[in-house]
């Protein structure tokens, strides 16, 4: 059975400094992303592109992205098979790999520290490869995303 869900975003580019896109470096990258109901996120181009540090910018949002679907699908798992986590950090990075103009992420690596009050340790680490399989940004990048997890006991 396929279901199929829309999600929509609004994007509004805040950078004219007063003459445009005259030339790469008389405009700022800022923008605001938003989606009808969370708050707005204040975003940029990565400073290597001339971006704002202080602004979040594409490359860390997906990487986000990546990192948030993991946990929500593991935390899934571990409840569904009895494993008891009481906190979840992780602490991700991702590779961008520049060819003239344009590039490609070329992989992300994703850090899981998992505390663990009850259940099966063993267990606990394998549904990482269950979490992986069902987390839908995972399955829809051409990018390898790996994990090195690590489990602790609460």
């Amino acid at each position: 059975m396929n279901i199929d869900h829309e999600f929509s975003v609004g994007l509004e580019w805040q950078g004219d400094l007063g003459s445009g896109t005259s030339s790469v470096r008389d405009f700022s990258r800022a923008h605001t992303v938003t989606a009808g109901g969370p708050e707005p996120i204040a975003g940029s181009s990565a400073p290597v592109f001339r971006g704002d540090a202080a602004r979040w910018n594409p490359e860390q949002l997906l990487i986000a992205s990546l990192s948030q679907c993991h946990m929500l699908s593991y935390l899934h798992s571990a409840a569904t098979h009895g494993i008891v986590v009481t906190a979840y950090t992780d602490a991700a990075t991702g590779t961008l790999r520049q060819v003239g103009l344009g590039g490609h992420l070329t992989q992300v690596t994703l850090r899981p520290v998992v505390t663990v009050a009850s259940g099966d340790r063993d267990l606990a680490r394998e549904l990482h490869a269950q979490a992986a399989a069902n987390c839908f940004i995972a399955a829809s990048v051409n990018f390898p995303v790996t994990h090195e997890v690590t489990i602790l006991d609460g």
